[in-house]
């Protein structure tokens, strides 16, 4: 016996393209940054880590005091490394989303 077939067996489930399949539409039609943005902000904190963390130990290399000095200038340094990383992030993101809404608007 054969039953109706229900609501979600009668919707084709979009796939999704993947980052490759993206990076290799000539026509740019879908947009690969957007989806890259969690990345890119990981990549640029970690550089800044590395950045800080190199900047203390060749201070400490130098003498005790410039070590101190770059420690204690690191960690605002640090700080203020993450702010601007995640405002450039967001006005990335406000850009692509504003671009989306756009051309929705526009088909």
């Amino acid at each position: 016996m054969s039953t109706a077939p229900t609501y979600m067996e009668g919707q084709a489930i979009p796939r999704e393209n993947g980052l490759i399949e993206n990076l290799m539409d000539f026509s740019f039609q879908r947009l690969v940054t957007p989806q890259m943005l969690k990345m890119l902000y990981s990549v640029h904190l970690l550089i800044g880590l590395i950045a800080s963390v190199w900047f203390v130990f060749s201070g400490f290399q130098r003498s005790t005091s410039d070590g101190l000095l770059a420690l204690i200038l690191g960690v605002p340094a640090m700080l203020l490394w993450i702010v601007y990383c995640r405002i450039v992030v967001e006005l990335l993101a406000a850009a692509f989303r504003a671009a989306q809404v756009i051309t929705n608007s526009q088909a």
